[in-house]
């Protein structure tokens, strides 16, 4: 029977940790981890979103805002508010809800935050120093799905890993990890020419298309282990990922589920990052 892996539990459990350190961060040099959440517009699933994000904090005992600004805020007043931010030394992480509006350039803005303060890892920088083995920050998704490995006991040494998408923000930093791991990794796209018969070969498998239920089970390798990234709201208002869960369930040897999968480990891994950047900040 195929084991389930469950996030919520390890991101729960990281989470009462998290907790622990910060009334101890309080307690011995009065500090406060703080955390500013920019949203820029109204788009509804960012703002629900930005809802858990802001509620994770709290309850561990961070300070988190949300600045909102309008959908047409200009390009540079959101750069304005990013250089305050970093000039501000009670706020430890900024992060940009994405996506932004379409005249506002995702990657000028994600550049402009401070690298000791991008606590969601995107910054050319950090990415910089995930590739070359130095991690400072790392994206919170491929962070969150590292640590499902580990607190599973995974040996990802000599593995083969596939990862099915090549996103700036799970695809490629999702595979440097592994390679870290010393896992051997492939990653495939939707260019991929007999994706099935890569998948295959896969013990274990990341699978961060955004196409709900695209993994089947016949892309599967029996025993392997499944990490499924995707979030797909149906028309129906269920909510699935890239892979047919109840079909890998018979042949994987370990899956995430969603929801209750990776998703809570990103928010966990976001409240990690954040709390490691008050040490960055005193550096």
């Amino acid at each position: 029977m195929c084991q389930i892996i469950d996030g919520a539990a390890v991101a729960k459990k990281i989470r009462e940790e998290i907790k622990k350190d910060t009334q101890l961060l309080l307690k011995n040099k009065g500090i406060i981890p703080g955390l500013i959440v920019l949203l820029v517009g109204d788009n509804p699933a960012s703002q629900i979103y930005v809802k858990h994000k802001v509620k994770a904090c709290l309850e561990v005992g961070f300070n988190s805002q949300v600045i909102k600004l309008s959908a047409d805020t200009s390009e540079e007043h959101v750069l304005q508010t990013i250089n305050k931010l970093n000039l501000e030394p009670e706020i430890h992480g900024i992060l940009v809800q994405l996506p932004l509006p379409e005249h506002i350039r995702e990657e000028k803005v994600i550049a402009a935050i401070s690298p000791k303060k991008d606590v969601d890892g995107f910054h050319p920088i950090n990415m910089g120093k995930l590739l070359t083995g130095k991690p400072r920050f790392v994206a919170c998704t491929p962070f969150g799905c590292l640590k499902l490995l580990e607190e599973y006991g995974i040996d990802m040494n000599g593995k083969h890993a596939v990862v099915v998408g090549r996103s700036n923000i799970v695809g490629k930093p999702i595979a440097a990890l592994l390679l870290h791991k010393n896992a051997t990794v492939t990653v495939c796209h939707s260019r991929t020419v007999n994706l099935a018969g890569i998948t295959r070969q896969a013990d274990i498998l990341v699978a961060a298309i955004g196409k709900p239920k695209f993994i089947t089970d016949e892309m599967i390798k029996p025993g392997a282990i499944v990490l499924d990234v995707g979030i797909n709201r149906l028309a129906t208002g269920k909510v699935v990922g890239d892979v047919d869960f109840a079909a890998a369930c018979k042949i994987a040897g370990m899956i995430t589920p969603v929801p209750r999968g990776v998703g809570p480990m990103t928010i966990a891994m976001l409240l990690t990052n954040t709390l490691k950047a008050v040490n960055y900040l005193y550096e």
